[in-house]
């Protein structure tokens, strides 16, 4: 049997510490595996969901978005993903004697940990106005209780319908019609909060916002920069690819503020050599950069292209690009020293760097959020496109860009209309197919969502999965925000912080997750996911669902619509809630790319979208062509005795979801409120290593905010800078310090000085 959840709260701020590993994977991971899984699961259970994970006949893993190989292998799941799937999959059950128990106040006092251990949800639960603690209510009952509070508003403006990455394409198309259908393009998604920054650069530089790369171009490919990610922890399937890039030839680099141990060395669990050898050394070139130094590193390569012979592609760069004159212009002057402070790297690395790519004709750059939530990541990612577009490496199998997106399906969301800026041609398409016109005015994103219902000019917030409160930024702003609302509804499948900081009245929404087994009068369902590289494929879950009567997200949505927009809407909720090749078909008529969905979703693999800068070297810019841009050099700047702070992820922990209290590859067990700093910055600083501290970020406005309690920990971080996980140091980081273009939060460029802790 499954072991029980813990009652008690462990301590989270009194870690131990040991020497960073310098290798991921191999035996230690199976083993983490088997016993984070048997902790939640009985053997039997292990078994039989492991073996459908990312299985042609299986479900697709709700941890990351990284695509399936053609020929998966019988265990295709990495440490991650068998955490994730344990903890959907866990035999332990919260029912309603749980909420009888715990009063909503005491729940506040948990740490999002204990919360999610605590098990599948099971029951709809109504947090009333005035009581203290949650009761059950009827599913008829909770629709209705939505449908008065959404009908009660002035505008359809007054509601805001949040998505997290999870959210089927079948779920999320028909939610995003419902909340049009209403009158609002108020779609904020956790997008916002990640790769908002990507999907701005790409678009306004290639025409579209998704990577070009698909797994193929990875194995063919002569040189792989990796900026600003740890795959080790955040995406470790990835590894696997990279190790047999590298086999075929591939040199790779590694651009981050530390070290990460899956990009040293990577043990690869499925094979021998992983197993009981020494596994395989993928960095050839690590560039240990500077907190926001990327924009001047990319800078300073471009430089060193445009000033080498020979080195540009000019035949690609008349042909298919525009504004490369004033880029060149601008590019041919280099402020080298600038460069230097900014990057913090020797220049005789940018040089080697620069050697290593004039030996390659195919060159990927993959980049995650040490990218994306700066305040200049925009400009960054724009250069980043500069450096490809030199040498002409896009739309060139084994090269292009490659954003290695988070939650499995975040990009298929986008695809099927999530998002609070929708294109013309979008809002046509779908109001042609289903007779209505849609709102036009721009909706909310995340932050302007917490801005919207801190003003009260939201009153009723919709989250689709996801724990909004945890991830949102400024913590303290978001959770006032929260309460102001008339009615705040969650759809989930486990318990976190977001049930627990409520509006006046609140509503859990159990659904099923991915792992389970979806029946409807019409017969046994499936869904589909877009993963990271434009690959759409099915998902079926296997297992019992966790407790009878549990709707699943295509079935809650589409109850609402009925509820609200009541039995005249001429669209058929119900037919779509019976029979998901009903929304499928619609689909296909909507969206780009989908002709065919249902026939093409049930091959083997799926299917791709297309892409025009891949497949045809055609860019749907405003000037027809791909375009180079202007991006003045800046960095963070950080005044002397503070350092730069950015956030991560432990190994043990999935955006928000935390699995365990131990940071493996980075030596940090028991516990998690610890900040990274560089001995030689904490010798000037005077921070002992086990010293206890409370950071506090500084803003430009005068502003700041504090996190306290952390245990100083040496660790070889780039200098100047310092990190530490999140969601415990959100709370560092103000609504409206967000991205020039993206309004992401700069995560990753905090100014915060240390003080002892009380």
């Amino acid at each position: 049997m499954a072991k029980q959840p813990p009652h008690r709260d462990p301590a989270q701020d009194a870690p131990h510490v040991a020497p960073p590993a310098h290798a991921a994977a191999g035996l230690p991971a199976i083993g983490h595996t088997l016993r984070m899984a048997a902790e939640q699961m009985s053997p039997g259970r292990v078994l039989a969901t492991l073996r459908r994970v990312n299985q042609p006949d299986g479900f697709d893993c709700p941890g990351c978005a990284w695509p399936e190989p053609d020929k998966p292998h019988l265990a295709e799941f990495c440490e991650n993903g068998a955490k994730a799937v344990a903890e959907e999959a866990t035999e332990r059950r919260i029912t309603p004697a749980f909420f009888a128990e715990h009063p909503v106040a005491a729940l506040a006092e948990r740490s999002g940990y204990w919360l999610g251990q605590q098990g599948r949800l099971t029951t709809p639960m109504l947090l009333d106005e005035g009581a203290t603690h949650y009761a059950p209510i009827g599913w008829d009952e909770a629709f209705a209780l939505i449908a008065e509070e959404l009908t009660a508003l002035d505008s359809p403006d007054g509601a805001a319908f949040y998505t997290s990455g999870r959210t089927s394409n079948e779920a999320a198309f028909a939610y995003q019609l419902f909340a049009r259908k209403l009158g609002t393009n108020n779609l904020p998604d956790c997008s916002n909060m990640c790769h908002e920054s990507s999907g701005s650069a790409l678009t306004e530089t290639l025409g579209v916002g998704k990577g070009s790369v698909s797994l193929k171009d990875l194995y063919q490919a002569d040189l792989i920069i990796v900026a600003g990610q740890n795959p080790g922890t955040n995406h470790p399937r990835m590894l696997s690819a990279l190790e047999r890039a590298k086999r075929a030839g591939a040199r790779i680099v590694s651009v981050n503020p530390l070290p990460e141990a899956g990009l040293e060395r990577f043990k690869n669990p499925q094979t021998p050599r992983g197993l009981v050898g020494g596994g395989t050394r993928l960095t050839d070139l690590f560039l240990q950069i500077r907190l926001g130094g990327d924009l001047a590193l990319f800078r300073a390569l471009n430089h060193l292209l445009l000033t080498t012979p020979g080195a540009v592609d000019e035949a690609f760069v008349a042909e298919h690009c525009a504004g490369y004159a004033e880029f060149a212009a601008d590019a041919a002057e280099l402020d080298r020293a600038a460069v230097l402070r900014a990057t913090g790297l020797p220049w005789e690395q940018i040089e080697q760097l620069h050697g290593l790519v004039l030996g390659a004709q195919k060159v990927i750059v993959c980049w995650a959020m040490g990218l994306t939530q700066h305040k200049h990541a925009v400009p960054t990612i724009r250069e980043v496109v500069n450096f490809l577009l030199l040498r002409g490496n896009v739309g060139r199998p084994g090269a292009g860009v490659c954003p290695v997106r988070g939650h499995s399906n975040v990009q298929g969301d986008r695809t099927m209309g999530i998002f609070e800026r929708p294109s013309a041609a979008f809002l046509d398409a779908l109001g042609r197919e289903f007779a209505f016109e849609p709102p036009r005015a721009h909706g909310h994103d995340t932050v302007d969502t917490i801005r919207a219902m801190r003003d009260g000019r939201v009153k009723v917030f919709f989250a689709m999965g996801g724990n909004f409160v945890a991830a949102s930024p400024d913590t303290d702003a978001t959770e006032a925000a929260v309460r102001r609302c008339r009615l705040t509804v969650h759809v989930s499948t486990k318990l976190n912080r977001s049930h627990v900081v409520t509006g006046a009245r609140a509503l859990i929404l159990p659904t099923l997750g991915r792992t389970d087994r979806d029946v409807t009068a019409a017969g046994p369902q499936f869904v589909s996911v877009e993963d990271s590289m434009g690959m759409v494929h099915s998902s079926r879950g296997g297992l019992r669902p966790p407790a009878p009567g549990l709707l699943s997200e295509v079935a809650i949505v589409t109850r609402l619509a009925r509820a609200v927009l009541g039995p005249q809407d001429p669209t058929p909720w119900e037919e779509f809630a019976l029979d998901y090749d009903r929304i499928r078909e619609r689909i296909a008529r909507v969206v780009p790319g989908f002709d065919d969905y249902n026939a093409r979703v049930r091959r083997p693999g799926g299917f791709a979208l297309p892409h025009a800068p891949r497949d045809t070297r055609t860019f749907p810019t405003a000037t027809g062509k791909a375009n180079f841009t202007v991006n003045p050099l800046t960095a963070p700047e950080v005044p002397a005795g503070r350092l730069l702070l950015q956030t991560l992820r432990s190994h043990d922990q999935y955006n928000t979801t935390v699995y365990g209290l131990d940071d493996r590859y980075r030596g940090i067990t028991g516990g998690r409120r610890v900040v990274l700093v560089n001995p030689a910055d904490a010798a000037e600083l005077g921070l002992a290593d086990g010293q206890f501290v409370d950071l506090v970020s500084e803003w430009t406005d005068g502003s700041e905010r504090r996190a306290p309690r952390f245990r100083v920990v040496h660790y070889p971080v780039a200098r100047g800078g310092a990190a530490a996980y999140y969601p415990e140091t959100n709370v560092l980081v103000p609504l409206d310090s967000t991205a020039d273009v993206s309004n992401t939060p700069t995560s990753k460029s905090v100014v915060v000085r240390f003080e002892p802790a009380a």
